[in-house]
């Protein structure tokens, strides 16, 4: 797994004025919505960046998938974080990645936390539902964690950080249970208190209307974010007037990416590369995004600087 251990010492050297949590604590403190872009690899994270996007979402569903795998906890965290630390990594963005439950008890729960801010990330996201979990868009059986043990989650977590503006995320799964709005409203008070930084409210519904009724109790106590799944045809400015600190698109760039490589795939095999060439990226838009040209300077400055030392060196050099 790759790590930033270097830059997280400088952050500390520094202060955190520059840290990723700082940065991310400033988009959800902004005058409007922080829009988070889901990421799932390197890739897409590039891509993501090179729209404008100002943060990413490092998706538990999106990496499991393209791990080839299901989003109940069938790949492991260090998976996760290993994918996770690519999109860190290729981006350059605050990255909030997706912790799922915390993997376990307390103990696994800060054990991922800290990794993932030596890793780079800007914060992490942990679910209230109990371990193994399953997609929130997946059937019914979605069993709450107890409200005390998840505050202990919330707890440990700060305790190992080394950034103190590293964000942790309480998202409450309270109506995706089925378990009403108060309870909901009461899991997010408790996990104030516990030392959550914003609140994830969470909703399956094609309507807005769930997330409005919270938001209108919640009243800002603190960043409240959302994950507009199935009720995206709601306008920007109705999120603005409820207050709503952060906006993710979790799951739009995966999804985009199974439809086209299927199509890709399906035509190719059924009437050649031809019928395909003309939809698809060329190589010279992947070597640009890449930066493969940055590559070829470097490749020659590097080539250069390497041999005038050199020379310089030998020139040096006693004759016997």
């Amino acid at each position: 797994m790759s790590t930033n251990g270097a830059t997280q010492r400088q952050w500390s050297m520094a202060g955190t004025e520059s840290s990723p949590g700082s940065r991310l604590r400033a988009l959800l403190n902004g005058p409007e919505p922080a829009v988070l872009m889901g990421a799932h690899d390197g890739l897409s994270a590039r891509v993501a960046a090179e729209a404008g996007f100002p943060a990413l979402w490092a998706s538990g569903l999106c990496i499991s998938t393209a791990l080839g795998v299901r989003d109940s906890d069938e790949a492991s965290w260090t998976e996760l974080l290993d994918m996770a630390a690519r999109v860190v990594e290729a981006s350059g963005l605050p990255v909030l990645v997706d912790g799922d439950t915390g993997h376990g008890n307390f103990n696994t729960a800060r054990r991922f936390t800290a990794r993932a801010e030596r890793i780079g990330a800007a914060g992490v996201c942990l679910e209230d539902k109990l371990f193994p979990k399953m997609n929130s868009f997946v059937g019914d059986g979605h069993e709450l964690a107890p409200i005390g043990e998840f505050c202990g989650k919330i707890a440990a977590c700060r305790e190992v950080l080394v950034d103190p503006e590293f964000v942790v995320v309480a998202r409450i799964e309270a109506l995706i249970a089925g378990a009403g709005l108060e309870e909901a409203l009461r899991r997010a008070e408790a996990y104030r208190q516990a030392g959550a930084d914003a609140i994830f409210i969470h909703s399956r519904k094609s309507t807005v209307k769930e997330i409005a009724l919270f938001a209108e109790e919640w009243r800002s106590r603190l960043p409240l974010v959302i994950a507009p799944t199935t009720y995206h045809a709601t306008p920007m400015k109705e999120y603005v007037r409820l207050g709503i600190s952060g906006v993710i698109w979790a799951n739009q760039s995966m999804r985009a990416s199974l439809a086209a490589m299927r199509e890709a795939c399906r035509s190719l095999r059924r009437d050649g590369p031809v019928a395909v060439e003309a939809g698809i990226a060329s190589l010279d838009e992947l070597f640009s995004l890449m930066k493969y040209q940055k590559l070829a300077e470097d490749e020659k400055r590097y080539g250069e600087e390497a041999s005038g030392i050199a020379g310089l060196v030998t020139a040096r050099e006693p004759r016997s």
